[in-house]
């Protein structure tokens, strides 16, 4: 059966070192953040993670990926899960996915799958997890 979770995380970004790579006329670098967050709500939890973006020349159009391991209790049950981010914009229009990394789940959250949205408006960002997970034994 499918599960829901929601509720507020506040997120902090670092600017990490970059990977010049390859220059292109007209291309940026790859940029690299650390992300912190802290999850409130039915979800209990911090996070540390990596993301990757490129922005365009384009205004509007850019792309992110990102890893981050969550820690913390989902609806009471505690453990860890690693959660993955693919993100694109096209000319202002965005496309997020953010899903559980299959067999990533620890503890009391072993056999988790699922995917969230992240809304922002205000300046606040808020989350919907929807999810399975296992009884237990």
């Amino acid at each position: 059966m499918t599960m829901h979770a929601s509720g507020r995380f506040d997120v902090k970004l670092e600017p990490r070192p970059q990977d010049h790579g390859h220059e292109r006329e007209h291309a940026s670098s790859i940029g690299r953040m650390s992300i912190d967050k802290r999850f409130e709500g039915d979800l209990d939890a911090t996070s540390k993670g990596q993301m990757l973006a490129f922005l365009t020349n384009v205004g509007g159009s850019a792309a992110y990926v990102a890893l981050e391991i969550v820690s913390g209790r989902l609806h009471g049950r505690s453990g860890d899960f690693v959660l993955q981010h693919n993100g694109t914009m096209a000319h202002g229009a965005r496309e997020l996915s953010v899903t559980v990394v299959p067999d990533s789940g620890t503890g009391d959250l072993q056999g988790l799958a699922g995917s969230m949205a992240i809304t922002v408006a205000n300046g606040e960002h808020s989350y919907a997890f929807d999810y399975t997970l296992p009884e237990i034994a």
